[in-house]
């Protein structure tokens, strides 16, 4: 095996991370600062401060990667593809999009560095968005099976709210607990944005007549206190009430039959302690060392390793520590290698479990707050959670960043970045 080793080693270059850019994220609403921006536009905007920062020639880009979560209306019919029309890029230019719920963008940035490494391209670019204001999704109970009852019947799965009351149930992390893990998400958040940390990455989206929508991030609340959060009710609770059309079972019975050691589920999770619901987009732009060279760029970072992990999808959030040990794996490093953790805030319970369980400190992860505080652009989050990242580690001088998500369906992914 030692030749086959070597063979792959010889074929394996390195994907360059050579920028980041994201927009901001504004309130998933109606009155949200970027509801009136179609998606398509959103991303488009990505794509030309990308190739205006970096000085990189559109006709060179052999493909745009994005990632999406709901693929239909006007996100619809290859939403990569359109931006990239819309952006005013060559026609020569392909566009891919793709789907991995939650962790789209990180996924695209992935497929990216996998085409790069194996010497089949020189130039991509990745990321992703989501205008969750613009979603138009009419649906009963949320289920995550395609609505085919064959399939809800081998593999049930309840609303992913549900799901992560269950993992703080099973974990014991209490109301207060997962409280003051998002009042803190808020507090770094608000500290991050006052000290410009987030503005390296940051563009401004503007209309078609040039008027300028939005340059900040519109969901934090900063000041966001234990005391507040303790006021508002549980989102879940009723929910958990509910069944399918034709089930006889609730989602809460659902969870107890399949984990038969809890009584009860503790419903803690609410609107506050939860990922906001956002509009955003973001783009990454890898090349290939020989590309890099040949064009005087100088990249940022290298893509080390990545990773993606199913899990079992009733309880479906808890992928992001096995997908992160998998990534680490691949590198051949462990947690303690790692200078900075971006662990998407979901909900409060799933940084927590994987912090915990991966023996973290709290103070290396989300240190610029997360999704709780800014929101969690579906599609987007991911590719936005590489820029952050990247940008503090060169903030701080460090030298090593993980990205991890969960994913619906039960799936987490990771990525390792390492500065060059």
């Amino acid at each position: 095996m030692a030749h086959v080793a070597a063979m792959k080693e010889a074929l394996i270059t390195d994907a360059l991370i050579i920028d980041a850019v994201r927009t901001p994220r504004g309130r998933g609403r109606p009155d949200g600062a970027l509801h009136q921006c179609h998606p398509q536009d959103l991303l488009a905007q990505c794509l030309q401060a990308l190739a205006t920062r970096s000085g990189v020639d559109p006709v060179d880009v052999e493909d745009v990667i994005a990632g999406n979560g709901i693929l239909s209306g006007d996100h619809g019919d290859d939403i990569a593809r359109l931006a990239v029309l819309l952006a005013g890029w060559p026609e020569t230019v392909p566009g891919m999009t793709l789907n991995r719920f939650c962790g789209s963008g990180q996924q695209a940035v992935t497929v990216a560095a996998a085409g790069i490494a194996a010497g089949a391209q020189d130039v991509v670019v990745a990321g992703g968005v989501e205008s969750m204001s613009r979603w138009n999704v009419t649906v009963g109970v949320p289920t995550i099976d395609g609505d085919n009852p064959a399939l809800r019947a081998r593999y049930p799965t309840v609303p992913q709210g549900i799901s992560a009351d269950l993992i703080a149930t099973l974990e014991g992390f209490g109301r207060e607990e997962v409280d003051r893990y998002a009042a803190e998400s808020q507090r770094r958040a608000a500290e991050a944005i006052d000290d410009g940390r987030f503005d390296r990455s940051l563009i401004a989206v503007t209309a078609p007549d040039g008027t300028v929508l939005s340059t900040r991030d519109e969901h934090p609340r900063p000041g966001t206190t234990v005391e507040a959060l303790a006021r508002l009710r549980p989102a879940f609770a009723d929910l958990g009430a509910q069944r399918v059309d034709g089930e006889t079972a609730t989602f809460d019975e659902i969870c107890r039959q399949r984990y038969p050691q809890i009584e009860t589920i503790d419903h803690v999770h609410h609107a506050g302690n939860s990922s906001g619901v956002v509009d955003g987009a973001a783009a990454v732009l890898l090349a290939s060392p020989e590309y890099a060279r040949a064009h005087a760029l100088t990249p940022r970072a290298r893509i080390r390793a990545t990773a993606a992990l199913g899990s079992e999808p009733i309880i479906m959030l808890t992928a992001p520590g096995p997908a992160a040990q998998r990534c680490l794996d691949k590198a051949g490093m462990v947690a303690a290698d790692i200078d900075l953790w971006e662990i998407n805030e979901a909900f409060a319970a799933v940084p927590m479990k994987t912090t915990r369980d991966l023996g973290l400190d709290p103070c290396r992860v989300n240190v610029n707050g997360g999704a709780i505080a800014l929101g969690h652009p579906i599609g987007a989050t991911g590719a936005m959670l590489i820029g952050t990242l990247l940008d503090e580690l060169e903030r701080r001088g460090l030298q090593t960043g993980l990205v991890s998500m969960c994913t619906g369906g039960g799936m987490g992914t990771a990525t390792i970045i390492e500065r060059v």
